[in-house]
């Protein structure tokens, strides 16, 4: 007889410039029925503020979509969508929309240059439509501006010595000298703006952005330095002008999507744990928690899973979920780096590569549907190995109950 759980969750983060999240659960759920056709698989794709954020959320009751024409990293033309929930006045944006790394052609990523002009345009774009809260998901940005640019957008704009525009790019930033706050959009006061964050990621320090963020974003060692250092007066110079209450430094939150975070911290905005923010503070029909508490198993996935993965990744959060009903959790990601034996000890039991052999990074975005479609598979026939060794044992220790009690 071949053993099996009856209900499976999967519930994962998207893998990045490869699938979206719904791309990455939908295709765990093939691989798993491929093997168990019997048992009943739910997928919970996970909002995390990053690529995705606003086609989840889009998928809730009562939530309308709307596209718009803003200004790209590199000072393209781009289409960003957010998701509005007219009932409550929330509405939702992810700045990848606008300034994600996707968005960065490979011969142009420059952290010094790119910027978060396009987000600042989209919240002013929100805020004319009648928005009262709204909420800024923070991920997988391709900027180190310190949310310049955005602030620029709002009518925040950074001038140099001699009075003077300072140039976009987190670069420049070490040029800035003074705030002109004359031309904000005053309808700012009329809203309240949260980012849903990983609150892990601070400005400056030894984990700061830069020094953290800034060399997958293409910043060469001098371009770290460069961007540690503009970061680190920037956030003098928002904190003398606003009279900011937050630590713009080193406060929870300052860090994300390349310092953004400080930039919209020093206009009021709150950095909010992105997955209480979206999981529990925007409507939904199913409750994750309800979902995993019915499960037999859950399977999470990510595009990498590393040492960043227990400081406040999806599959770190679903690990915590898990743990507190003892539901067990597998993962799988495209590629296992330093430090993934590390999320063991956060609950997750088992993970696994869905690459079997090397490859180029870019076969492995272009094929990476199916091969998370067969990964599932193995992991499912390992499982399904799994459980019918634990049932034979189950079923050898009755026999011998049973002729004991005989």
């Amino acid at each position: 007889m071949l053993y099996a759980p009856e209900r499976i969750l999967v519930a994962p983060s998207g893998f990045k410039e490869s699938l979206s999240a719904i791309e990455v659960a939908d295709a765990i759920a093939a691989g798993i029925r491929r093997v168990l056709p019997g048992s009943r698989v739910d997928t919970f794709p996970v909002p995390d503020g990053g690529e995705g954020t606003v086609e989840i959320l889009a998928q809730r009751h009562g939530a309308v979509s709307h596209t718009e024409t803003v200004t790209g990293p590199v000072g393209q033309k781009v289409q960003a969508t957010w998701v509005e929930f007219p009932e409550s006045g929330v509405g939702v944006m992810e700045m990848a929309s606008c300034a994600g790394l996707t968005l960065v052609p490979r011969d142009m990523r420059n952290p010094g240059a790119t910027t978060t002009y396009g987000v600042g345009e989209l919240i002013n774009i929100m805020i004319a439509h009648g928005c009262t809260k709204i909420v800024v998901g923070c991920g997988d940005s391709g900027t180190s501006d310190g949310g310049a640019g955005a602030l620029e957008a709002l009518g925040v704009n950074a001038l140099d010595k001699n009075g003077e525009k300072v140039k976009r790019g987190g670069s420049n930033l070490v040029h800035a000298k003074s705030l002109d706050t004359s031309e904000m959009n005053p309808r700012l006061r009329d809203v309240s703006i949260t980012m849903a964050c990983n609150r892990h990621n601070v400005l400056t320090g030894k984990r700061g952005v830069a020094r953290v963020f800034g060399p997958q974003k293409g910043a060469s060692k001098a371009q770290v330095k460069e961007l540690a250092e503009g970061l680190s007066g920037w956030a003098d110079l928002l904190a003398d002008t606003f009279k900011s209450v937050a630590d713009l430094h080193k406060g929870p939150g300052s860090g994300a999507s390349g310092g953004l975070g400080a930039g919209l911290m020093a206009l009021g905005a709150v950095a909010g744990e992105r997955f209480n923010v979206l999981l529990e503070q925007l409507p939904a029909e199913r409750n994750l928690d309800e979902l995993i508490c019915v499960a037999d198993l859950v399977i999470t996935a990510e595009g990498a899973i590393d040492f960043q993965t227990p400081r406040g990744k999806v599959p770190a959060e679903i690990a915590r979920r898990c743990q507190k009903t003892g539901v067990p959790l597998m993962g799988l990601a495209g590629s296992l780096g330093e430090g993934a034996p590390t999320v063991h000890d956060v609950g997750i039991g088992a993970v696994q590569s869905i690459m079997t052999i090397p490859m180029d990074l870019e076969d492995a975005v272009r094929d990476g549907r199916d091969l998370l479609v067969d990964a599932s598979e193995r992991a499912m026939r390992l499982l399904q190995l799994g459980c019918t060794v634990a049932g034979r044992q189950e079923s050898k220790l009755r026999t011998r109950y049973g002729a004991m009690t005989a």
